[in-house]
């Protein structure tokens, strides 16, 4: 059976009170985890709808040969968005579960818990004058009686009028009570019965929450004249990673808490997020904060440097960057792999094509004086289309589809090469380590010579991704962060290059390149060595597309475990020793590459990677041995055509990744309509199920049904081509799966029990 990985980058959108129903699905996105690890692990299901999920892994393996596993291992969220990312990635890492944090949305959601003490009405007839705004809101002829259902237009009314009546121009929620809120979740998480973290041991789990800096702070651009200028930046992420292992954790309870709080300080609703007000809480609470420090030199680098980073006021993270894409692309860096992968960012928009004013019939007339600002200060941010994070990922996807095809055209030619450098008795002799390496070295040797004056420029390329790669890695294991300390960084290691004389490839040389640049490649090109064994990957899992080959199984493992080793040379945490004289203001860059070098001991890598390699290889029957041989030994020959595509870098999980989005407009299996048909928490602009609990309840259970809906085509899409599951069999799984679903929510939700009759009614 083909192994593979379907690896989820989830992106959570800001909604205001729709939170509740992005918890519906990220939640179901959650049960899916927990059935496919329980899938993994041949242990059973724990609930009703994890047990079609498990079935429905099982139906994959059985009609289309295929051990699919589902994982959710990068999280990116803002505002509500990134309150709903918080709490599914310490249920992901912790194996905790997430009915805590349902809790909080469906009980302590409320306009009137939110609401701040001290800003509220102090007796009844506090703030007259605003009463008739209320009276005219909730009147017999106002939006309440017309989009709120009679059973509980009451509530909407009496919460409105203490919503209107609370003291103006202060924010009317209270922000230490959102934090104790949130405080309160992680812990009843915690101390709830846990089960086992739901990513396998050695897969990182990154979350990524975006946060507004009100103020900004400096940061340095570098121009042509002046030399240089002082921009105020504005946008922060936080950034959290358990660092793949069972006993990690994404971090305290106290800096999980401050991120959702910061990043859902919708401006004039909550006050801004400080650190100070962490403290007041944790001090109220009793509770230490271990790691306080170097958590604020980590989130608030420039704040902490000026001193001033417990006073900073951060604003909700949707103002400027509403669908965070981009730390959740560049966290692709450091993914591992152990088998083929399906990589999908994943989306949830809850309100797709929304629009500030929607058009009526008839001509439209332009925005008044208070419609403009407040559409320009809040609407127009959070509603920027994604089209430039989309374009970014096509491009990359476009790109790694232009080398493939690349590699399929030219596949003839390199072969014919290395069976002339071998001749035809090279695949009659089994592969040991010793014959790998002189078989690697001399193929090298004649892709370099055949490629005349390419392979200078070619060479030369190599040397810089190399001078690249160190200098990243060497700000990222020491958390240094902007672009001017990379620039720094990468210019003395640039300098250590030339004075070495490691940039030297000219073809006068015996072996293309002089000493000291073959030493530098063999102790830092991790990038050829991974490069290589991503093309043998491909090339084993083309020759199992067309019919499974068991007999693949052994140069696989080899494969995916000896592509592990270099792999975790890319990850910061294995050199976190080297972290102070990095930060040190003498260092020096000689230093560190030896440093980095030694640590990363790429030369014993290399020796067992050619005892796997040469013991799966040999494994092989005669027919598939040669194409794997020929893929090995002609990777110089691809990678000389195929590395200026890639502008000197390796693809890390070498395939195109693709786009799904889950949103009301997506799911229609129950019912189509979109939003306008399921949602109770768009009315208010997007407010209202802070309300009503009864909006609250019928928001995340659609949440649930709309999530699983789409998370069933997303898995099916994963199929190899041409395999499908039985007729019919798609639409049994997912009645079973909404039927499920609502055998288990009825007893919890109580607000909407017509709701469920109606819900079975539609599924039939």
């Amino acid at each position: 059976m083909q192994d593979k990985e379907l690896r989820l980058a989830l992106v959570c959108y800001g909604g205001i009170s729709l939170a509740i129903y992005m918890h519906g699905i990220t939640k179901e996105i959650w049960h899916l985890a927990r059935a496919s690890r329980a899938h993994r692990d041949f242990e059973p299901a724990a609930g009703a709808s994890e047990r079609v999920y498990y079935a429905l892994l099982e139906s994959i393996g059985d009609e289309a040969g295929l051990n699919l596993r589902v994982m959710v291992d990068i999280v990116a969220g803002a505002s509500a968005g990134g309150i709903n990312g918080v709490f599914l990635a310490q249920a992901v890492t912790s194996g905790q579960s997430l009915d805590p944090l349902t809790d909080l949305w469906l009980e302590i959601a409320d306009v009137e818990a939110l609401l701040n003490p001290e800003h509220g009405p102090s007796h009844r007839f506090a703030k007259m004058w605003a009463m008739p705004i209320a009276w005219m809101l909730a009147g017999r002829d106002s939006a309440v009686n017309a989009t709120v259902e009679p059973a509980a237009r009451a509530e909407v009314r009496a919460k409105l009028e203490r919503f209107v009546r609370s003291r103006w121009f202060e924010p009317p929620f209270g922000g230490k009570q959102l934090m104790n809120m949130l405080l309160d979740a992680l812990e009843a998480m915690r101390d709830a019965p846990a089960g086992p973290r739901l990513l396998p041991e050695g897969q990182p789990l990154d979350l990524f929450v975006t946060v507004t800096d009100f103020r900004g702070h400096p940061e340095r651009l570098r121009l042509n004249s002046p030399p240089e200028v002082v921009e105020t930046e504005h946008r922060l992420v936080f950034s959290f990673s358990d660092h793949g292992s069972d006993g990690g954790a994404l971090g305290h309870a106290a800096e999980l808490a401050f991120a959702a709080r910061a990043t859902s300080s919708f401006p004039g609703a909550f006050p801004p997020a400080t650190v100070a007000e962490v403290d007041a809480v944790l001090a109220e609470r009793g509770t230490d904060w271990p790691g306080r420090a170097s958590f604020l030199e980590h989130a608030l680098p420039r704040q902490f440097a000026a001193g001033v980073a417990d006073t900073a006021p951060l604003i909700d993270g949707s103002v400027l960057a509403n669908a965070p894409f981009r730390p959740a692309i560049d966290a692709l860096r450091e993914r591992p792999a152990r088998r083929q992968i399906d990589r999908r960012f994943v989306f949830i928009d809850p309100t797709p094509g929304y629009r500030i004013a929607s058009p009526g019939p008839g001509p439209q007339e332009g925005p008044g004086f208070f419609r403009t600002i407040i559409g320009a200060l809040s609407e127009l941010p959070r509603q920027q289309p994604i089209r430039d994070n989309l374009e970014s990922l096509d491009q990359r996807s476009a790109q790694i589809e232009r080398m493939l095809t690349i590699i399929e055209r030219i596949r003839s030619e390199v072969e014919g090469q290395v069976e002339s450098l071998f001749g035809y008795t090279l695949f009659l002799d089994y592969p040991t380590p010793k014959r790998l390496a002189a078989w690697r070295a001399r193929a090298q040797q004649a892709a370099a010579s055949r490629a005349g004056y390419g392979h200078a420029a070619y060479g030369l390329l190599k040397v810089e991704g190399v001078a690249d790669r160190i200098a990243t890695h060497l700000n990222q294991i020491a958390d240094l962060h902007g672009s001017d300390r990379w620039r720094r960084m990468r210019t003395a290691i640039g300098a250590e290059i030339v004075r070495r004389g490691a940039d030297d490839f000219s073809t006068s040389h015996t072996a293309s390149a002089n000493p000291a640049t073959l030493d530098l490649l063999r102790a830092h090109d991790l990038g050829f060595r991974i490069r290589r064994l991503r093309l043998l990957a491909r090339r084993a899992t083309e020759l199992d597309q067309d019919n499974s080959r068991a007999e693949l199984a052994p140069i696989r493992t080899a494969i995916y475990e000896s592509l592990a080793g270099y792999l975790e040379c890319q990850r910061s945490d294995p050199f976190l020793g080297m972290r102070e004289s990095i930060r040190a203001t003498d260092c020096n860059a000689a230093a560190l590459m030896d440093e980095l070098a030694a640590r990363m001991d790429l030369r014993t890598l290399d020796d067992e990677t050619d005892a796997r390699l040469s013991e799966g290889l040999s494994q092989l029957p005669r027919d598939l041995r040669r194409p794997m041989l020929l893929a090995y030994l002609g990777f110089p020959f691809f990678d000389i055509a195929t590395l200026p595509l890639l502008r000197g870098e390796g693809l890390n999980e070498f395939d195109p990744i693709r786009v799904d989005r889950i949103s009301p407009d997506d799911a229609t299996a129950i019912r189509s309509g979109g939003a306008a048909a399921t949602l109770k928490g768009i009315q208010f602009n997007n407010f209202g199920a802070f309300f009503s609990r009864a909006y609250r309840e019928n928001d995340y259970l659609w949440g649930r049904l709309h999530g699983a809906d789409r998370l069933v085509d997303i898995i099916l899409s994963t199929l190899p081509p041409g395999a499908r599951l039985a007729a019919g069999r798609i639409a049994t799984i997912k009645r079973e799966l909404f039927l499920a679903i609502l055998d288990e929510e009825e007893p919890r939700l109580k607000a909407v029990p017509g709701l469920f009759d109606q819900l079975r009614a539609e599924i039939g």
